[in-house]
């Protein structure tokens, strides 16, 4: 199948993808800032530049699209028809890259949650990101934080 946008049109399109303060990431320190928790966006030269570290807690959080870092859900389950070799080797390097950064800010003692796109729409996502966060800190005050993961989905990840 063709592009149904010529060169300079996709380009345009492509340039409009913010890479930050996106609206699931909005939501996400929305959810934060409510429960009283703190934050700093940017990454702090962290593997993979999380979108919100905690450093007192030694948690970052990755807010991810469902389509850009291949999640399991419906959208990150759609394949474009135009240039669909590109787009999906493009989603399974990001999908290593993922996996790398998330080995190595735990191996670093970070607790790392990914919150996905999807699971912004499901309810009691708030509570479920605070309790991620709070749990990590609790970890982290027994000094097990090593290899602590957490993913933030919807319940069935049918979405």
């Amino acid at each position: 199948m063709t592009d149904v946008f010529t060169p300079e049109q996709r380009s345009a399109v492509m340039r409009r993808v913010r890479g930050r303060d996106t609206g699931p990431e909005m939501k996400v320190r929305r959810f934060l800032r409510e429960a009283g928790i703190g934050y700093r966006l940017g990454g702090c030269g962290l593997p993979g530049r999380p979108d919100l570290v905690m450093k007192g807690r030694r948690v970052v959080v990755f807010v991810h699209g469902c389509f850009w870092h291949g999640h399991d859900c419906r959208r990150g389950a759609r394949k474009p028809a135009a240039n669909a070799d590109y787009w999906s080797a493009k989603i399974e390097r990001n999908r290593a890259r993922d996996a790398r950064n998330e080995e190595a800010l735990s191996d670093d003692g970070w607790a790392v949650v990914t919150v996905w796109e999807c699971a912004l729409k499901s309810p009691g996502v708030g509570e479920r990101l605070v309790d991620a966060v709070q749990g990590c800190q609790a970890t982290a005050l027994c000094g097990a934080l090593s290899g602590s993961a957490s993913s933030i989905s919807p319940p069935d990840s049918t979405n």
